[in-house]
């Protein structure tokens, strides 16, 4: 299968001459977990800012299904991004409000209205976010106020949210760093299902190597903002992931 991202040769040296990325080479297929390991420091977020273009690279490119993202801008890059949902390591939930319009929030890309702008949600959406809070196993939480959820819940929330944005590609940048082990294996076995049922490209980072191990269909390495290994976990020796951290940490 054709990867739907495709990371080509991407570099990123800040204005001090500090390079946080060098050559990054990188491919996520439908249908694929892919799981990305590396200590404090190593470039994992900043290539998945790279990816979204909130940080534009010195070098590389970075092509999303034939578009090249790193020539985009404005409205253009924009819509390009709406096939691209992220979820970070905190639910970021307004408290507030209740769970199924935190959901129906993550529409709001795809209606540009003077409703939408002032923080209206379509009637429609609302109706679909409590599909998405069934997808994550939450539909019973719908009309319960954000401000109640544990972290697992908040985060399956997040998730739910991501979904509404109608996504290809699913970023997740440490979510399960706050959680306990369970609410932890829970939300990995949820991204697991999104790509294997649901057919999304899901690139997760994570630092729990035992995790990498459980769900990820490849497990790919960074060391001072270069690839180090990209593997199936049933190929990759641990010994290769604990030097991973032990290089980075020297």
């Amino acid at each position: 299968m054709p990867p739907l991202l495709a990371v080509r040769e991407l570099s990123l040296s800040y204005p001090d001459g500090k390079r946080a990325l060098a050559d990054v080479n990188l491919e996520v297929r439908p249908r694929e977990l892919t799981v990305l390991l590396g200590g404090n420091g190593c470039g994992k977020t900043t290539l998945l800012r790279c990816i979204i273009h909130a940080l534009t690279p010195t070098s590389g490119e970075v092509w999303l299904d034939g578009t090249e993202l790193t020539k985009l801008s404005g409205e253009a890059l924009r819509h390009a991004r709406l096939d691209i949902a992220m979820i970070w390591q905190q639910a970021h939930l307004i408290r507030r409000r209740g769970v199924a319009a935190n959901v129906a929030a993550g529409a709001l890309g795809r209606h540009q209205t003077w409703w939408t702008a002032f923080g209206g949600l379509p009637a429609t959406e609302k109706w679909a976010a409590r599909l998405y809070l069934n997808d994550v196993g939450l539909g019973h939480l719908a009309g319960q106020r954000a401000g109640t959820l544990s972290g697992g819940q908040a985060q399956r929330v997040a998730i739910a949210r991501a979904l509404a944005q109608q996504p290809r590609l699913l970023l997740a940048d440490e979510p399960v760093a706050s959680l306990d082990p369970e609410a932890a294996h829970g939300i990995m076995r949820l991204l697991t299902q999104l790509a294997h049922r649901d057919g999304l490209a899901v690139l997760c980072v994570l630092h729990q190597v035992d995790l990498a191990y459980d769900y990820a269909d490849r497990i790919v390495g960074m060391r001072a903002g270069r690839i180090a290994f990209d593997s199936p976990p049933a190929s990759l020796p641990r010994d290769q992931v604990r030097d991973l951290y032990l290089a980075d940490a020297a």
